[in-house]
């Protein structure tokens, strides 16, 4: 019998999880605007941003007496772009799984969510289904933007990523991937309609780009606002796709000034390039290398995992039950109604003891 309703539970919730991918895949205007919002940051970096970037470099190799060849530039030119494009990958992890959950909160506006409440699915099969959903769409729209990186690294001539570099971005992307979802699925319980959800994402979108170093090194930042960033997800998912897709290009930079070029100033150009785009990230003056990276995400997403566990209340009235405050509010305007001033109930009395006296005065008329 339980593994009978094991095999209904788990058939409900693949279902509902199918239910949720077409509503969304239905919605044309709101699935175009997902998938263009990490494609329009990748067009405002190469139109705009990337001059900027590449002109910092050359600063730095103007400081030290540098001058760069064809090679070294490639190198330069790699350099700076995987640092953007990772970042962007950590960013768009994030944005679109928030983005993804407005299909959780218009269910809630709407009131299908209590729909599926009242009929006996489980709530955990309920709410497993959002976050199985919310996880795989954000996969997907954040590997398309990986192919269309991969893509410009190739025309640009840039791609030194190795087959072990592919599929360490590719495993980081989905190890980012579940933090953000689980992140933003708890968030967003706490959200009861579409608006306050529109300018959610408005905000969380435009602030965490910075606060994740996604746009800037976070060593440019006030001390106090890197104390905040270490304590968000993102930050470490950023650093690891960094670390990912940066790790070839600077070994490559690095052998050829210190090795073909043979220059004097070569390691202190390493150093300061690593230092200057945020590559080695420090938080409380000590510096946190891909292992505790690694592991900080992981005890991040266990954490949200709880919290999602936990709030068990948020997120059953995300999906339509009343919760605590509901039963309180309604058992408040039930003792409201019955509380009558006792001159109205005085007078229903004598109305209701008046009824029967004109019926049976009307029962000989119609006798007659």
């Amino acid at each position: 019998m339980s593994t009978a309703r094991k095999a209904s539970s788990l058939e409900l919730f693949f279902q509902l999880a199918r239910r949720h991918f077409l509503v969304f895949f239905k919605n044309k205007v709101r699935l175009f605007y997902t998938l263009l919002v990490p494609v329009i940051i990748f067009c405002v970096y190469v139109l705009f941003l990337r001059a900027l970037e590449l002109s910092t470099v050359q600063n730095t190799l103007h400081e030290l007496g540098i001058s760069a060849d064809a090679t070294m530039q490639t190198y330069i030119d790699t350099l700076v772009d995987s640092w953007m494009l990772s970042g962007i990958a950590a960013l768009s992890t994030i944005t679109v799984a928030l983005q993804t959950n407005t299909v959780a909160v218009e269910d809630k506006q709407s009131g299908v969510n209590r729909d599926f409440a009242s009929s006996p699915i489980s709530r955990n099969v309920l709410i497993g289904s959002y976050v199985l959903f919310n996880f795989v769409v954000t996969l997907l729209i954040c590997a398309v933007y990986l192919v269309i990186c991969f893509i410009y690294l190739g025309c640009m001539q840039e791609f030194f990523l190795t087959a072990g570099d592919v599929c360490a971005v590719i495993g980081i992307l989905i190890y980012a991937t579940v933090s953000s979802t689980l992140m933003t699925v708890f968030i967003c319980s706490y959200i009861k309609t579409e608006g306050t959800m529109a300018s959610l994402v408005a905000i969380f979108s435009t602030a965490v780009g910075f606060l994740i170093g996604a746009y800037m090194p976070l060593g440019m930042l006030p001390v106090w606002v890197q104390t905040v960033c270490a304590f968000i997800p993102g930050t470490y998912a950023c650093a690891l796709l960094r670390y990912s897709f940066m790790a070839t290009p600077i070994a490559e930079l690095s052998g050829y000034v210190t090795q073909v070029l043979q220059l004097a100033g070569g390691e202190e150009l390493i150093s300061q390039l690593t230092g200057s785009f945020g590559y080695e990230l420090r938080f409380f003056q000590t510096e946190v290398g891909p292992g505790f990276q690694a592991l900080a995400l992981a005890v991040f997403s266990v954490l949200f995992l709880a919290l999602n566990v936990l709030s068990g209340k948020k997120l059953i009235g995300v999906l339509g039950v009343v919760g605590k405050k509901g039963k309180k509010k309604a058992a408040a305007n039930k003792d409201a109604a019955e509380q009558v001033p006792q001159g109205s109930e005085g007078e229903r009395q004598e109305e209701r003891a008046a009824l029967p006296q004109a019926s049976k005065q009307d029962a000989p008329r119609k006798e007659e």
